[in-house]
């Protein structure tokens, strides 16, 4: 293998590393003696309490650095290409239901970048497909004991998931869950549901073949496929309505029950998608198993509702006065408005209202608040006494940036608006403080970013 040289991008003020005298554009060869490839190998490497250090400063002069620390001390070095410390490994998929497929053009270039990297699976919760995996990628996971692992299954009909993710490998690769479930790495699971492809006989098919890696395979999403208006010329796909949701839900109440009996985890879970389009309440706190799915949308609205009250039994309510607007997509909307109800029974001088914000740019069937893009807000919000804030979820935004997905920043829209905007983490805490806080209270949070490829759009409320 070529010996790689890893650029440091920042150093952490107050730690190891700047006590080391390491900086910016300093290239990191070797850990104890080892090449090291990627982060992967990193975080093995530097998880002793002695490591030796081989660092290259810009002016080629070598330092041979000591270091004694606590076991799995981080130094406080971040390094090129987004922690990686390798490239991205792009999808080698072309599945019918892929959500970049489906973009307007003419949108920033990373925008349609398909990603199938296992190594975001353990450093942001990336869901992949296996399909990008070579046998020694399943062994460093396994010989690292890297986890959990998550997984888009999809299906486990071999020949339906080569159909779904086009790709004449799909199938085989589901042999690799075998060796990761042998070797007891744990996994979660995701199945994005496509109307009339993997559903009715196929999902319960499927639900009785992972059924069988529990518990290592600790849980497993369904999502109902996400579908924009850009769709010419791609496998033709349904939404569901309300019926579909109702047998789906059937479908995932009878493996809970099976399940619960067999392991005392409710193992298959329904995005919360799932329920408001069958117009039926949300599962009780304790049927989410600790909100292992939180990312696919699963027990979000549920948690936050939790959060909202728990942090409510904290305050104490006043006289204080506020006004201002939430706008959120439709799918939270409902939601939202009853939490600002909530609030108001402790702050009732509090005037908040919630504006339900149609996609109008993927179109109407795309109901989440994390696709919203900052025309839409401004074309909706414009010439609405909007009170002294603007309240918006941190979901809208690019994570290292405050632009949404049409490249509009958060400044240009506060222009056009006229308004303080607030950037709402997605905690019940941070929802009731900035509804009864006043703007300069917290402008600005960050976006996770979750990986297209494989999911619908349930993945922010």
């Amino acid at each position: 293998m070529k010996l790689r040289k890893h650029m440091i991008s920042r150093v952490l003020p107050d730690s190891i590393a700047e006590e080391l005298g390491l900086e910016p554009g300093d290239r990191l060869i070797s850990v104890n003696g080892q090449p090291v490839e990627d982060v992967f190998d990193y975080r093995y490497l530097m998880n002793e309490e002695l490591v030796v250090l081989l660092v290259e400063k810009p002016d080629g002069e070598e330092w041979e650095l000591e270091v004694e620390k606590e076991y799995e001390e981080d130094l406080g070095i971040e390094f090129e290409n987004g922690g990686l410390m390798d490239d991205y490994r792009s999808c080698s998929n072309k599945c019918i239901f892929c959500f970049i497929d489906q973009m307007p053009p003419d949108m920033r270039e990373t925008l349609y970048f398909k990603d199938d990297d296992s190594r975001l699976s353990f450093l942001q919760g990336n869901y992949v497909t296996l399909t990008n995996m070579s046998e020694r990628d399943i062994e460093r996971v396994i010989r690292y004991h890297l986890e959990p692992i998550n997984i888009s299954f999809q299906t486990m009909n071999p020949e339906l998931r080569c159909k779904m993710l086009h790709n004449r490998f799909a199938g085989k690769a589901l042999e690799k869950v075998d060796t990761l479930y042998n070797a007891g790495i744990t996994m979660n699971g995701q199945i994005v549901l496509c109307k009339g492809v993997n559903d009715g006989d196929e999902l319960d098919h499927s639900l009785e073949k992972l059924s069988a890696y529990a518990p290592i395979l600790q849980s497993v999403s369904v999502v109902p496929v996400g579908l924009t208006k850009y769709r010419k010329g791609l496998y033709p796909l349904e939404p569901f309505n309300k019926e579909d949701a109702e047998k789906v839900l059937e479908q995932i109440h009878r493996w809970q029950k099976i399940m619960m009996e067999k392991h005392g985890i409710h193992f298959i879970h329904a995005s919360d998608e799932w329920y408001i389009l069958a117009g039926r309440e949300l599962p009780e706190e304790e049927e989410y198993d600790g909100y292992l799915q939180l990312e696919n949308g699963v027990g979000m609205l549920r948690l936050l509702e939790t959060e909202v009250k728990e942090t409510l039994e904290d305050l104490k309510g006043d006289g204080r006065k506020a006004t201002g607007t939430v706008a959120t997509g439709k799918l939270a909307a409902p939601f939202i408005s009853h939490y600002i109800k909530e609030i108001q029974k402790k702050f009732p001088d509090v005037q908040i209202q919630v504006r339900t914000i149609e996609n109008r740019f993927f179109g109407e069937k795309i109901t989440v608040s994390g696709l919203i893009t900052g025309q839409d807000l401004k074309e909706q919000l414009s010439g609405i006494e909007l009170g002294e804030k603007l309240l918006i979820p941190c979901s809208m935004l690019k994570g290292d940036e405050e632009i949404f997905l049409d490249d509009m920043t958060l400044e240009e829209l506060s222009d056009a608006l006229e308004t303080e905007i607030v950037i709402v983490d997605t905690g019940g805490k941070d929802l009731v403080e900035a509804v009864i806080n006043p703007p300069e209270h917290k402008k600005t949070r960050r976006r996770q970013i979750y990986e297209q490829t494989s999911s619908s759009d349930s993945g922010k409320a």
